[in-house]
């Protein structure tokens, strides 16, 4: 990507993920040209990368609208995530050297200060940063490749479960036992954890989907 096309790219990306532009929503390229300060086909450009991550919806004739999922899709979505995560922390296990322990260990003491602070947004960051410590762990940078576009397409659902009351310490406590089975490099232990923690988020969000669309 040209860097004009990569800021509008970023740019409108970031407000897809935050919430600012809402599922369902128009997204008008003069407008966009406008805001940014880019061409028209410039927008073109980005809302094409966009709709290739399946975070836009092209129509012709219609234009350009944020992709919304339905309660089925999202479901199916975390389905797959979950084996994919299992598929990743089997092979990231044996392959947790001391270091990555460590950082994994501290980051797990920073998201249960953020919690006992109700610092949630610091917390969701902390989580993302614990995954991405196992995801750098696994050999199969593939299916690590698959989980990020899944996890890019429901980012805007999966930060709002942090409002769920009660899912936060749950959340802690299964990241919990992801720790320890990554501590004692046992795969198969590590495989069940983190299928047992996509699985409950896949269940909070089944559970409170309208209060979160």
């Amino acid at each position: 990507m040209s860097r004009p096309t990569e800021v509008t790219y970023d740019y409108i990306k970031q407000r897809i993920m935050e919430g600012d532009y809402k599922p369902s929503q128009k997204l008008n390229e003069s407008e966009l040209s406008e805001v940014i300060g880019v061409s028209r086909n410039t927008v073109k450009k980005a809302l094409l990368k966009l709709e290739q991550e399946n975070l836009v919806l092209i129509e012709t004739n219609k234009g350009a609208r944020i992709k919304s999922f339905s309660l089925e899709e999202i479901i199916n979505y975390l389905e797959i995530r979950e084996t994919l995560e299992g598929l990743i922390a089997k092979t990231a296990a044996p392959h947790m050297t001391e270091e990555r322990l460590l950082l994994l260990d501290e980051t797990f003491e920073q998201m249960k200060g953020h919690l006992e602070n109700n610092r949630f947004d610091e917390y969701s960051k902390c989580n993302q940063t614990f995954h991405a410590i196992i995801y750098e762990a696994s050999t199969n940078q593939q299916a690590v490749e698959m989980v990020n576009k899944i996890k890019n397409q429901l980012k805007r659902l999966q930060i709002k479960t942090i409002l769920i009351p009660g899912r936060t310490q749950d959340s802690l406590k299964e990241h919990q036992k992801v720790l320890n089975a990554m501590k004692s490099h046992d795969g198969n232990w590590a495989e069940d954890a983190i299928k047992h923690h996509i699985a409950q988020v896949r269940k909070a969000l089944a559970e409170n989907y309208t209060f979160l669309v």
